[in-house]
């Protein structure tokens, strides 16, 4: 079903997003594990990586389009570096913080999340650009149980991120997803008044979304680093990126990529996820 142009997604195909997305979760609760001063991007690529080919699912990021074909299945960005970092032999340090951005596709659906995390003991600027970003998130989530329009959720983020004295990141935003990791519409984490009067959307069940603020403890301002990837903070100021697959249902908001919820759900993971106490949660 279609409202314009946004899909709207039924219960069944919503259970089957939630195959993908606790995967992704999987994939990123194998990088937590690895997570330490010493351990390089690339080992931590390898881990995400396993999981996707162990359960025959189709990483989304490994050779997506650009200047040059993306080389990885996850985007890894240390401190300046917002998204589309290139996993390698960078070794991470304690006070770093590290973005890991993954997706993939099973069944012929996917799901999408990032979790920004700190790498040993990290410097009280860095603890609050991971607060505020997650913040922000967990806000948009609740917001989208009571908002009728996608954009009275993106003013209240940008309203509550500014309110922290960080800036919203405008030159990146969230996306609808589905069959496809990238659908429309686009979802913005700031008010933009051109972008309501056109783009603006409402918030009815069946509709799937990947909500990602990015946020700066400077500029917003972006560039490229000559990899035609990595983008950095212009005046090379620490920065977060979190995100989420949420469905709207009848009852509310769903986070698709997150921990399994049912006996069932846990039932399928593998030995080394039977722990709650050692899970990940964002």
């Amino acid at each position: 079903m279609e409202s314009g142009s946004r899909i709207l997604r039924s219960r069944r195909e919503i259970s089957l997003m939630r195959r993908a997305g606790i995967l992704v979760w999987q994939a990123h609760q194998a990088a937590a594990q690895l997570l330490a001063p010493g351990v390089s991007t690339a080992q931590l690529e390898a881990a995400l990586a396993k999981v996707f080919s162990d359960a025959d699912a189709e990483p989304l990021f490994l050779n997506y389009p650009g200047v040059t074909p993306f080389p990885a299945v996850s985007c890894i960005s240390v401190n300046e570096e917002l998204v589309h970092g290139i996993p390698g032999p960078r070794v991470l340090e304690s006070g770093d913080i590290v973005s890991i951005d993954t997706g993939c596709r099973i069944g012929g659906w996917c799901g999408d999340a990032a979790v920004t995390h700190a790498v040993g003991d990290v410097s009280a600027r860095a603890k609050k650009i991971l607060r505020v970003t997650h913040g922000a998130l967990n806000l948009a989530i609740d917001l989208m149980g009571s908002k009728k329009w996608w954009s009275e959720v993106a003013k209240e983020m940008q309203e509550y991120i500014e309110g922290q004295k960080c800036s919203v990141i405008t030159s990146m935003v969230g996306h609808a997803i589905g069959q496809e990791m990238h659908e429309s519409p686009q979802v913005p984490n700031y008010f933009d008044p051109a972008w309501v009067e056109g783009e603006d959307f409402d918030l009815r069940p069946g509709v799937v979304i990947a909500v990602e603020p990015m946020v700066s403890l400077g500029t917003s301002e972006l560039r490229h680093l000559d990899d035609h990837w990595t983008c950095i903070t212009r005046d090379k100021s620490l920065c977060a990126h979190f995100e989420h697959t949420i469905a709207i249902t009848k009852e509310g908001p769903k986070r698709l990529t997150t921990a399994p919820e049912s006996a069932e759900e846990k039932s399928l993971l593998p030995d080394w996820l039977q722990d709650e106490s050692q899970w990940l949660v964002w």
